[in-house]
């Protein structure tokens, strides 16, 4: 098995450095991990790439064109040689780049599906109807025909409502082609349930015959957080968070921070 940060993530305010606001574009470090399909039948859909190995993405964080090239960099992969991409996450810092991978099969915790999908589909049923109330059924066939700025109607508050419609439906979009992930994805790479900062939010344990590494998205994001046994303070579940913290650390060797680099757990 080979695995190898590509690009380290970064919160957009980081509140252990007293930023209470948005400062930066928040994006979260992705993971690629090369390793053989499990032989017991147990793995995803059985894509493999030309050599017979898979060929995983986690957290495709940056737009496209930036992940793309930070796999050639960091790998020599290019986007059509990735056979799954692996969200930790349904947050937007998480899947931004997502698109850049249509060969490859999108998958995510099924907790972390069925957590999104029912408030996503709710919003999205709200702001088509707070579309239609206040703009017509005509502004809606402007979205349907892909005219997604709205244009022909006064930029104002109305304009934004349109906006964002076109926007809940690119995340449902993106939701419906995810499919959940089974337990285990190859040979040594295993699903590690974490949640707390989203109801569903799965790392990957990667298991070495000399070592077990984590790749745990935001349930430990930086090392600031780790050092002081902090989880981020906007969890869905600030309880089951630190339990997942604290599962995260004695499980595992090594820990791939969700927006910081590779470094050794000090459960271990």
């Amino acid at each position: 098995m080979l695995y190898r940060v590509v690009s380290l993530g970064a919160l957009s305010n980081h509140p252990l450095r007293d930023e209470s606001r948005p400062v930066r574009t928040g994006h979260a470090t992705t993971t690629y991990i090369e390793a053989a399909p499990d032989g017991k039948g147990r793995g995803t859909t059985g894509r493999t790439s030309g050599g017979g190995t898979l060929r995983i993405l986690v957290d495709p964080g940056l737009p496209g064109a930036a992940v793309a090239a930070r796999l050639d960099e960091r790998v020599g992969v290019s986007p059509r040689e990735i056979t799954h991409v692996f969200l930790t996450s349904f947050q937007p810092d998480c899947r931004r780049g997502i698109a850049a991978f249509p060969n490859a099969a999108w998958l995510i915790s099924e907790a972390e599906r069925e957590a999104v999908g029912v408030p996503l589909a709710m919003a999205l049923r709200d702001a088509i109807e707070r579309v239609r109330e206040s703009m017509g059924d005509e502004a809606l066939r402007a979205l349907e025909a892909g005219n997604e700025s709205g244009a022909g109607f006064e930029p104002d508050e109305d304009g934004g409502e349109l906006m964002l419609v076109r926007a809940l439906q690119r995340d449902v979009a993106i939701l419906q082609r995810c499919t959940p992930a089974p337990d285990r994805l190859a040979r040594g790479v295993d699903l590690f349930p974490l949640p707390g900062v989203t109801p569903g939010l799965c790392g990957l344990l990667l298991n070495e015959a000399t070592r077990t590494t984590l790749v745990c998205g935001d349930a430990i994001p930086t090392i600031e957080h780790l050092e002081q046994g902090k989880v981020l303070p906007w969890c869905a579940d600030r309880e089951r968070a630190q339990e997942s913290f604290r599962e995260a650390i004695e499980i595992a060797d090594w820990l791939v921070l969700g927006r910081d680099n590779v470094t050794p757990s000090p459960g271990r």
